[in-house]
């Protein structure tokens, strides 16, 4: 959790920066998320999206991330697929697109992270409960054929290890359903020029451990990679998800700017 002589000044920094975002931006950004905020555009997006936007790039900068994005994100309805590093990552997303989540049932119990899933219409499922996973199935159908864009991390949670894991096809099939595109999305996070192994979970951290140690690090950047899209009409859930696990994995692995 120490990182070095300098941990504590972020973590009080930081923290004030934290608070004043809970206290003030917050509020704000909460009043912006109904059928109003929907209807008044700013910069050429939704006034929620904006807000959203906003509060979500705040706390990168407030943890020392520097986002660096390239391409861009696809319009909706579509199916966001990422590679899966940190809790960070449904922050970073949210500051470059509104999306809504499917993530597992335990993140709505998460300070800060919890209630950002919960404002931004995350899908929360109980793994291992079929039920469970047929009802997300079907809410993502219904969102993406109502003009939403669903981001799912196909690997199924965050695993150690600096590498892209395998995907898992079954949450493709609302967008095969729907014949809605899949844009893949490449995430990695650097630090001295290369990959840095730290910005997910150390192993036995737990949700408050891992959020107190990213707070107190030195800045770090997070390379978003926004892929080209894949046609999901007439394929196979499978083949969606190892033909995304294949772009990102390219992207994962190119040679670092």
């Amino acid at each position: 959790m120490w990182t070095d002589f300098l941990t504590p000044v972020r973590w009080l920094l930081r923290g004030v920066l934290l608070a004043l975002m809970a206290l003030l931006g917050t509020p704000v950004t909460v009043l912006t998320i109904n059928r109003y905020g929907r209807a008044v555009r700013v910069a050429g997006k939704t006034l929620d999206e904006f807000m959203l936007n906003w509060w979500t790039a705040s706390v990168c900068r407030i943890f020392g991330i520097r986002v660096d994005a390239q391409g861009s994100p696809l319009a909706p309805p579509c199916l966001v697929v990422a590679n899966h590093i940190s809790w960070l990552d449904i922050i970073v997303l949210h500051s470059q697109a509104a999306m809504g989540f499917v993530s597992k049932a335990e993140i709505a119990r998460w300070p800060l992270i919890g209630f950002l899933a919960r404002l931004s219409g995350t899908l929360f499922h109980q793994r291992g409960d079929h039920a469970s996973s047929s009802n997300v199935a079907e809410i993502m159908t219904a969102r993406l054929g109502e003009g939403g864009r669903v981001a799912v991390f196909p690997e199924g949670g965050i695993i150690e290890g600096d590498f892209i894991k395998r995907f898992h096809g079954r949450l493709f099939r609302a967008a095969i359903e729907g014949g809605f595109p899949v844009q893949p999305v490449m995430i990695r996070y650097l630090r001295k020029g290369r990959r840095d192994p730290d910005a997910g979970f150390r192993k036995g951290e737990n949700f408050m451990v891992n959020f107190l140690r990213l707070l107190g690090r030195p800045q770090s950047t997070c390379e978003l990679r926004f892929l080209a899209p894949l046609e999901s009409a007439g394929s196979q859930r499978n083949e969606l998800a190892r033909k995304s696990q294949a772009a990102i994995t390219a992207a994962f692995e190119a040679p670092l700017a």
